[in-house]
């Protein structure tokens, strides 16, 4: 699913209240994973002259790349991608070995990171708050371990993540506690 939301909620005996939310139905981890397929596919097709978009066997290969190497990004400096017989030509079968810094990664993203700053912001100004009334920021789904996801929300809020909850459980954690 793509989206990120941004939601403002008052927790008090066992109850949770909705005071705002803020999203974007365009930005979701895909958006993240996509970046790293076309940095991937440019690199190749600078190298081999051929473009790997065009080819649905090689574009899912790289999506499962991406997906992996983003996710190895989230608690390492560097993500090694090997994709051998990514293609092949008359000359024979051609393969990816690359390595992809969380350095470039986070550069490849940036502008995904910049957007997550206004649906954060506009759930603040609809609940009437400011960040200095946050108790805690819990971050919900799995691309919210990103470190740079990690480090926007903290400069925004000035409050560290609460990282002891699984980002991919959470929301369903508070609808168990609702019932």
């Amino acid at each position: 699913m793509k989206q990120h939301y941004s939601a403002v909620l008052e927790v008090g005996d066992g109850v949770f209240e909705v005071l705002s939310t803020s999203g974007d139905t365009h930005l979701g981890g895909d958006d993240f994973d996509k970046k790293i397929v076309d940095w991937l596919a440019s690199t190749f097709k600078n190298d081999e002259g051929i473009d790997l978009l065009k080819d649905k066997q090689a574009l899912q290969r790289l999506t499962e790349a991406a997906e992996k190497s983003k996710m190895e990004l989230s608690t390492l400096t560097q993500a090694n991608i090997s994709l051998p017989f990514i293609t092949a030509t008359a000359d024979g079968p051609k393969h990816i070995e690359a390595t992809l810094s969380r350095a470039k990664f986070e550069e490849l993203c940036s502008d995904l990171i910049d957007r997550l700053k206004t649906p954060v912001n506009n759930a603040l100004k609809d609940a009437k708050l400011s960040v200095s009334n946050l108790d805690e920021v819990i971050l919900v789904g799995g691309s919210t371990r990103i470190p740079a996801v990690q480090e926007t929300v903290r400069k925004i809020t000035g409050k560290d993540p609460n990282v002891t909850v699984n980002p991919d459980e959470v929301v369903s954690l508070g609808a168990a506690v609702q019932l």
